[in-house]
């Protein structure tokens, strides 16, 4: 049995009806694209060349070298690597890290690893982006008004940003297509501008000039560092696969990389004009623009970076939920506010996102109020009668320019893992060794180089993601750790065992009846088993007699959109096992699923639901239905290993701060028990106790 029609989505078709609809292109899929997919990378020239030149002497060397390396880093990263290959390994048109994870874990456990690794670095990511982003933007102002504060317009965009999530992003995602189509003409007209200007730039298509700066200029390679922040976004054309198709992503992409690199060499025109000085303050981005469209302009890049966080905060509740479903992140409410696909909103993290994208704001505007205040000094010394307030804009140091030393650190290590788990899936997909081989050592050691040289800003503020990312790991490490443990500890019985029993407590009218109907949530996989812990709630804890037993599991598939059932009948009209197999993007609605089960039930004639109460029956009333969750803790005696204790304390601390099992299980509005049992494990063995007989008088014996 299955649930069938629009609830099982993409569950139902086959694999080439996906891939199918997964290459289709069409006109809305391409604006879609435009407006969700390529916020990230596409708004990375309002700080890339400035992170580039902004404190070297420019030369024809700097920047013929850094527009090299942007364009040879934009067509191998993102094209070759992401548009080309591994927009391929679609799991049911699913794409992601976790999504690539799920094609590959049941080969090798190692796997684990580098999923979690890419997928918490990639949390730390989505909480840098927004700041940066949003920053370079609002700092377009500093131009027409020298004085502005852009931090306090910066934290009002970003907290917008995050109260409208609560709304649900349908109707204003409408818009972001039509937004970003905008963007990337304005990103091409300007830098096509300019280029007309000097076709001399295109030189720097020649993969020569990146050799001359990474292997030549001194302090060349470190500036990869910066460089890669040109690519930042490309894991977003993998995650977002599902949402518009390969198709989409691959000839929207074409325009993107044209807009994108007409505007980078258009800068660098601009930046040549400027041999043999430092670009300061300046940005490129709003330099060659005319100054009548600059307040057009920074509107646009406003929006452009405001939707690019959107995409962002998206992806994240995307990957969370998935991660959830895999074991690697706390059961936590997960609200879906339309009925689109995709559309989700998980409270907790974006609480958790929106303090740490204004605390990273927060921190890197006073480290950069540091550095203003150390140029102002060092200046004053080099030139005692220099104009104060001429001193301040010049020395002045943009909260973007200090967050470029957080950024890209931890993106390079979620394309790193990708690497590994692609390269995996090639080898396990029979590819030719030799191009799994080719693959692998290409881009590791592309990523390798972005890696070392982006350490280097680890002092500098890289610390900050790195720091974000390590908590993310230490959270998702003790949550699988913790649910293998308690795996491994769970007994289970047959329920065959029990069956009589069962009828027997069923028809035992001295027993107060505890539910017409009661639901267990199980942790047995197989339909012939049961945990221990459930028969001990049924007969020893508190004789619970009802009229029907369900034991409900839950299996959690590798296809991401999978809804079926099986039930199992192990006593007719008496006790009955229902599993559902549902895929790690289905939302956890078990109340609902399991109507869903007894309407299909009672329409073939296997169950019967009326209540079983004589004058209830004659009137066809649905009989009452009760769950139960049991809810394990930890108890003393047992006998687990320190770093297990550790880990299971760890576990349950977290757990603490997380909604109860029934609110997981979206049983809220049903009527539910929440049973706490031990998590009782070897209790304490060879105890000897020696018994002492009593005197007569009632004290123990002397000298025993």
């Amino acid at each position: 049995m299955s649930l069938t029609g629009n609830e099982q989505g993409s569950g139902n078709h086959s694999n080439g009806h996906h891939h199918h609809n997964l290459d289709k292109v069409s006109a809305a899929g391409l604006l879609i694209a435009l407006g969700i997919v390529f916020g990230d990378i596409g708004t990375s020239p309002l700080y890339v060349l400035k992170a580039i030149a902004g404190n070297e002497v420019i030369s024809e060397e700097i920047i013929f070298g850094a527009l090299s390396c942007v364009f040879w880093t934009l067509t191998l990263q993102t094209t070759a690597k992401y548009v080309i290959l591994i927009l391929r390994a679609d799991n049911r048109g699913e794409g992601g890290i976790f999504a690539l994870y799920t094609l590959v874990r049941r080969h090798a456990r190692w796997l684990t690893i580098p999923a979690i690794i890419g997928g918490s670095t990639m949390i730390a990511d989505s909480i840098i982006t927004p700041p940066i982003s949003v920053s370079s933007a609002v700092e377009g102002l500093l131009i027409l008004y020298p004085s502005i504060k852009v931090v306090p317009i910066v934290i009002a965009i970003i907290s917008g940003l995050f109260f409208v999530q609560i709304l649900g992003t349908n109707a204003v995602g409408k818009a972001f297509g039509p937004i970003m189509t905008v963007w990337f003409l304005m990103l091409g007209t300007f830098g096509a501008i300019n280029v007309f200007q000097d076709f001399s730039v295109f030189k720097a298509l020649n993969p020569y000039y990146a050799y001359q700066l990474l292997a030549h200029h001194p302090g060349g390679f470190f500036l990869l560092g910066s460089v890669f922040l040109c690519t930042t976004g490309a894991e977003a054309l993998y995650s977002d696969m599902g949402h518009v198709g390969r198709g989409n992503i691959r000839i929207s992409w074409i325009l993107v990389k044209v807009c994108l690199l007409l505007n980078y060499f258009g800068q660098g025109v601009y930046v040549m004009s400027l041999n043999g000085h430092k670009l300061g303050t300046r940005n490129p981005f709003y330099e060659i623009m005319p100054q009548w469209f600059l307040p057009v302009g920074i509107v646009i890049a406003a929006m452009a970076t405001v939707i690019a966080s959107q995409a962002m905060l998206t992806g994240v509740f995307t990957l969370i939920s998935e991660a959830i479903r895999l074991n690697f992140w706390p059961k936590i409410k997960i609200n879906f506010p339309s009925d689109q696909k995709g559309q989700i909103y998980i409270p907790s993290v974006n609480i958790m996102l929106y303090v740490g994208c204004i605390g990273v704001l927060i921190y890197f505007s006073k480290v950069a109020d540091e550095m203003t205040a150390k140029n102002i000094a060092d200046a004053l010394l080099l030139n005692k009668n220099g104009d104060l307030e001429a001193l301040k804009i010049s020395s002045k140091v943009l909260v973007s320019s200090a967050m470029e030393a957080a950024y890209g650190l931890s993106i390079v290590l979620t394309m790193l893992m990708n690497t590994f788990l692609f390269s995996y899936y090639l080898y396990a997909k029979k590819s030719r060794f030799a191009w799994v081989i080719i693959y692998f050592c290409l881009f590791f050691f592309i990523e390798c180089c972005f890696l070392i040289a982006n350490l280097q800003k680890f002092m500098h503020g890289g610390w900050v993601s790195m720091l974000i990312a390590s908590v993310m790991i230490a959270i998702m490490y003790i949550w699988l750790s913790a649910s293998k443990i308690k795996a491994r500890l769970t007994e289970y019985e047959k329920l065959s065992k029990y069956t009589d029993s069962l009828k027997e407590l069923s028809s035992d009218i001295t027993v107060p009846k505890y539910a017409t109907h009661l639901v267990f949530l199980s942790n047995a996989g197989r339909a012939s088993e049961i945990e221990n812990k459930i028969i001990y709630s049924i007969f020893q804890k508190r004789p619970k007699r009802a009229d029907v037993y369900w034991f409900v599991h839950i299996d959690t598939v590798d296809d991401p959109y999978t809804m079926e059932y099986k039930v199992m009948s192990i006593a007719d009209h008496d006790v009955y096992k229902v599993n559902f197999r549902l895929g790690f993007r289905v939302p956890n609605k078990i109340n609902l699923y399991f109507r869903r089960v007894l309407e299909d039930m009672v329409k073939n004639g296997e169950v019967d639901i009326r209540s079983r109460y004589e004058s209830l029956n004659r009137h066809n009333v649905i009989g009452d239905f009760r769950f139960v969750v049991l809810e394990k803790f930890l108890s003393y005696d047992n006998q687990l290993s320190f770093f297990e204790n550790l880990i299971m304390k760890a576990y349950f601390f977290i757990k603490g701060f997380t909604p109860s099992e029934d609110k997981w299980f979206g049983l809220d509005s049903s009527a539910v028990k929440v049973e706490k049992v031990p998590l009782v494990i070897r209790p304490t063995e060879n105890i000897h106790l020696k018994r002492i007989p009593w005197s007569g008088n009632g004290n123990p014996i002397a000298g025993h």
